[in-house]
């Protein structure tokens, strides 16, 4: 599948990706994709291992008569984000990624397309097969489910890396390298309320809000688009008033992608159904104006709910008081930067929302350029949530990158740019959750960059990458490690 990804310029690189498009890798299912790669590291004779956690460390000796140059790491994580469109089954865990170039960029066909990070993944694949480059000692470092916790960084093992200089392969901006990003925290709350049979007065409905263009949490949580757990939660508050109770409700997918689509099911008196849907007509018309040329797509409907024995509803107050606490939470950007002009510095993203039977599970990823304010957030969720009985903690905590703008490995870098590009690139921090916060912690000799080639739309079935970017991307990554294999250069 995907043969005419291997027609693309740069060849080796597109071949390794599309190995990545053809080899389901969600987080947490990084296992085929990892055992391939390990066979073809021994088809090349390239020593590999992995740590404790599964990381994967692939390395090739420098070329002759630069051994004594800096060892140089290429860094980037196996696994991707598994978003479709409601209406588009895919098993992402079975299913390959089915891919098509319209004007230019390359699109997966309803899903998300793995360039976050499949494309770093595959430019040091390429590199490491590639005999006509001139090279210090090498190593690549793939590390497991970033996107779901980071969990492969923050279990990266101690004393393993032997590199000195670190390429970071995932950022998504053409023409800029990334020195800095955002620390970030999940934050949890879980709780078990009250409920009680649907009485035979009530009525079933099923309120849906889709149609949203979702994103990247971090670097699209500025963009003004809609979040479809608060604009959802917008629409419970609408209905208060005629009595409605929720049953489920289900929101979001990934703590770290913008959700899309929000969906609950409510209990009413049968004689208010109507009253509902004319005012969320009148909601849906608010909502369509306030994200006019951001979110044109945006629905909200109410349909007939399906009925089973033994449902049960919220109790009115325990049903008032979460949507009135939902409602309520931080969501969005909550602080821009002064230190950094133009960056978010801290944001909170209500990713996934769920009900059922009585259970209440909230993840939200908040993300800030400062430690103290993401605790706040935390705190804040805390506070809140308490007010009805619910749980909080905080999981899969990851501290930021910390810029270095005196880096002489960020000068050669920028150097080359205007050498073969003939501009300076930008040198940008990034709000977003890069690996290099945490490998920098356990490696803090580390000099570290990260560029990439232009990606669009990461972490939702939009997701593209501009094709002549990627061989941009190819020329500058195989021009960096040649001059890095000079010491005195």
């Amino acid at each position: 599948m995907n043969a005419h990804l291997e027609q693309l310029a740069p060849r080796p690189l597109w071949r390794h990706f599309r190995t990545l498009c053809n080899t389901p890798r969600p987080s947490g299912h990084e296992a085929a994709l990892v055992a391939h790669l390990e066979a073809w590291a021994d088809g090349l004779g390239l020593p590999h291992d992995r740590d404790a956690f599964g990381n994967l460390r692939i390395r090739k000796p420098a070329s002759p008569g630069h051994e004594k140059a800096p060892g140089v790491i290429l860094q980037g994580h196996l696994d991707m984000v598994a978003q479709a469109n409601a209406d588009h089954p895919h098993d992402f865990t079975r299913d390959p990624i089915a891919t098509h170039v319209v004007d230019g960029w390359l699109h997966a066909r309803n899903t998300t397309l793995g360039a976050d990070n499949g494309m770093g993944v595959a430019a040091a694949l390429a590199i490491l097969e590639d005999d006509t480059l001139v090279h210090g000692p090498l190593e690549a470092l793939f590390t497991l489910e970033e996107e779901s916790s980071m969990g492969g960084a923050l279990n990266l093992a101690e004393d393993w890396l032997e590199g000195e200089m670190l390429l970071n392969l995932d950022s998504e901006d053409r023409g800029q390298v990334y020195i800095g990003c955002a620390g970030g925290a999940d934050v949890v709350v879980e709780a078990q309320l009250p409920t009680s049979a649907v009485g035979e007065d009530e009525t079933l409905v099923r309120l849906a809000l889709t149609g949203l263009t979702g994103g990247h949490s971090g670097l699209d949580i500025d963009k003004g688009r809609g979040n479809a757990n608060r604009l959802l939660v917008r629409a419970l508050r609408r209905l208060e008033d005629v009595d409605a109770r929720l049953v489920d409700y289900q929101g979001g997918t990934l703590r770290n992608a913008l959700p899309r689509e929000a969906f609950a099911t409510l209990a009413l008196p049968a004689e208010e159904v109507e009253a509902a849907r004319t005012r969320l007509a009148a909601l849906e018309q608010e909502l369509r104006d306030e994200l006019a040329g951001v979110d044109d797509d945006l629905r909200l409907t109410l349909e007939p709910g399906v009925a089973a024995d033994g449902t049960a509803a919220l109790s009115r107050e325990a049903s008032r008081l979460l949507v009135n606490a939902l409602h309520v939470a931080p969501c969005g950007v909550e602080r821009m930067s002064t230190a950094v002009p133009g960056v978010v510095e801290t944001s909170n993203n209500l990713g996934v929302v769920s009900l059922a039977d009585g259970r209440f599970h909230l993840c939200a990823l908040v993300r800030s350029l400062r430690d103290s304010a993401r605790a706040d957030i935390a705190d804040r969720f805390r506070a809140l949530f308490e007010l009805i009985g619910a749980r909080t903690r905080v999981e899969n905590a990851y501290p930021g990158w910390t810029p270095s703008p005196e880096s002489p490995l960020l000068a050669r870098f920028c150097a080359l740019h205007r050498e073969r590009l003939g501009v300076d690139p930008a040198i940008k921090v990034i709000h977003a959750g890069l690996e290099c916060g945490i490998l920098g912690a356990k490696y803090p000799a580390l000099e570290m960059i990260s560029f990439g080639p232009l990606i669009r739309g990461a972490h939702s079935p939009d997701e593209r990458v501009e094709i002549d970017s990627v061989a941009e991307f190819w020329d500058m990554l195989r021009a960096l490690v040649e001059d890095l294999a000079d010491p005195k250069a």
